[in-house]
């Protein structure tokens, strides 16, 4: 008899159990619908870096910096290795934006990143394109064609990070930095915050080791800085190691994006 009550207990359980999933995913699939018939016929007219409500500033006087790395998942980038061990052992916190298919090909390398206190992780989007309702281009990058579209680009990223690292991202920063304004709306709506940049670090890792600290050495408290950790043969990592120590001695703290922004 109390085999068979366990039993009946377990079964309730378990039935339990799948019956809570299956809401939860009909609430899910309920809420993508919802978002993408709300922006399916939306005509948007701006497309910019500086659309209103991207975040690009911290909402702060102090003087605090906000550095941003991206890792962009483009054929032949990697990791900055000596940057980051230089970010750790200067106690220098930084946000990863980081993309899909460098996750894909770097499972080992981002669950170290994931584990590292001084680093937070957050969402560059699943195939790195700009964030558009009706497929506008950037530097020769076609963006998101419609809701649907930029509603996976951002929350296929999002679930995979939460699945490995157990937090879900709370920033998103599309591939180019470009949105237009309904794609802004929409992505708020998704209960994501978009972020750009007001100080250009690298110029997508083009800049010279001088150029990155001419760049960085401009800024201002609050300001949050864009260059890229995927490419070590280029001069981002020269440049930021030359000009982070700079900026410390003028009295400047690095924070995470999270530290300020709720």
């Amino acid at each position: 008899m109390k085999k068979f009550l366990v039993a009946v207990s377990l079964f309730s359980v378990v039935a339990c159990s799948r019956e809570n999933v299956a809401v939860l995913e009909k609430g899910v699939k309920n809420e993508k619908i919802s978002v993408i018939e709300k922006y399916s016929n939306v005509k948007p007219n701006k497309w910019s870096e500086d659309i209103s409500g991207v975040v690009k500033k911290l909402p702060t006087t102090e003087k605090v910096l906000a550095l941003t790395l991206d890792a962009c998942g483009s054929k032949n980038d990697s990791l900055d290795e000596d940057l980051i061990e230089f970010l750790g052992k200067n106690q220098i916190p930084v946000t990863l934006f980081i993309n899909y298919r460098w996750i894909q090909k770097y499972p080992e390398k981002f669950e170290k990143l994931s584990k590292s206190p001084w680093i937070e992780i957050e969402n560059h989007g699943y195939s790195h394109v700009p964030a558009s309702l009706n497929g506008r281009s950037i530097y020769g990058i076609k963006g998101t064609s419609n809701s649907k579209e930029l509603f996976d680009e951002v929350v296929i990223n999002a679930d995979y990070i939460e699945n490995i690292t157990g937090r879900r991202p709370k920033f998103y920063r599309s591939g180019t930095a470009y949105y237009d304004e309904y794609a802004v709306k929409q992505i708020y709506d998704m209960g994501f915050i978009p972020v750009g940049f007001n100080i250009l670090g690298d110029a997508g890792a083009t800049y010279s080791a001088d150029q990155v600290k001419a760049a960085l050495l401009k800024s201002k408290a609050g300001d949050i800085i864009i260059a890229h950790a995927n490419h070590p043969e280029k001069q981002t990592g020269k440049g930021l190691k030359s000009v982070l120590p700079l900026l410390k001695a003028q009295g400047y703290r690095f924070v995470k994006l999270e530290d300020y922004l709720k």
